[in-house]
């Protein structure tokens, strides 16, 4: 049952996280960019954002950059959003699988072409 509840926090977490990252934050280092997962524990304490940029690497490193500096007010207003007893403390990560997605569809796409 705690698994069904915690799915449901999750994805309250990523809806929240949208309209935070695209209304709320100003710092000119977080760039584009789109939450494609939260993973959160069962005991609901911590919580895993998976991100992807719209960008380079720079544009990559500097938006995971401005996003742990502003991990305390996320924080504090998903907090203020969601009423759960204690709100679970965040980390942010690059979501790797767009990436690696992208990869293996243009190396498909070149061996139908030798064909």
């Amino acid at each position: 049952m705690s698994n069904v509840r915690a799915n449901r926090v999750a994805e309250q977490i990523k809806k929240e996280l949208g309209d935070i990252v695209t209304r709320k934050l100003k710092d000119p280092r977080i760039g584009f960019l789109t939450i494609t997962d939260v993973e959160i524990t069962g005991d609901l304490q911590q919580a895993t954002v998976f991100i992807s940029v719209l960008g380079d690497d720079e544009k990559k490193e500097q938006t995971l950059i401005g996003l742990s500096k502003a991990k305390g007010f996320i924080r504090t207003e998903i907090g203020n959003r969601i009423r759960l007893r204690k709100t679970p403390e965040i980390t942010f990560e690059y979501d790797e699988a767009l990436a690696h997605g992208t990869r293996i569809d243009s190396i498909l796409k070149s061996l139908e072409e030798e064909d």
